[in-house]
């Protein structure tokens, strides 16, 4: 007799958020860099984009994240007072405070942006910020701006646009 077998359906992966984080080259970088030569696990969802300082960062760069399909942005500088460039991170919290407003008004989550505190001897903590974004994000689900892969090609349900 033969046998009939079913044709595998399509395989649903679960989902699993991109998350693009700036990192203050003197506190956070150094305290993400320090979680992993310390081996502390984190998710690997997070692309780091090291910059010299937080508030130095343009707010078109989150906005320009998001459109291009990162699930989240994560912000992460050093600590109030301790910035290197004196008055850095109170600038990045200001920007931060207007563009979580202007998320909100465009539909996106505001667990899907973040601003930290991490120093350079906090990997343990660096790791632990990761870990809840990528848990908030998996909870509330992919961007609703579509997904990014690789080459620049961005995808929304399966169409790829350039």
């Amino acid at each position: 007799m033969v046998e009939v077998q079913e044709i595998p359906k399509k395989v649903e992966r679960e989902f699993e958020p991109k998350i693009i984080g700036f990192l203050c080259n003197w506190c956070s970088y150094a305290g993400a860099d320090l979680a992993g030569t310390s081996r502390v696990q984190y998710p690997p969802n997070i692309r780091i984009v090291r910059v010299m300082c937080t508030g130095r960062i343009d707010p078109q760069l989150i906005l320009n994240a998001f459109r291009y399909g990162a699930d989240g942005v994560l912000i992460a500088g050093c600590h109030e007072g301790d910035c290197h460039y004196i008055g850095g991170n109170y600038r990045a919290y200001r920007k931060y405070l207007l563009l979580k407003e202007f998320l909100q008004i465009m539909g996106i989550d505001e667990k899907r942006f973040r601003l930290e505190w991490v120093s350079a001897s906090e990997g343990e903590r660096f790791a632990k910020v990761v870990r809840e974004m990528v848990d908030d994000i998996k909870e509330i689900g992919p961007s609703p701006l579509g997904t990014i892969t690789t080459g620049g090609i961005v995808e929304d349900e399966g169409e790829p646009k350039i």
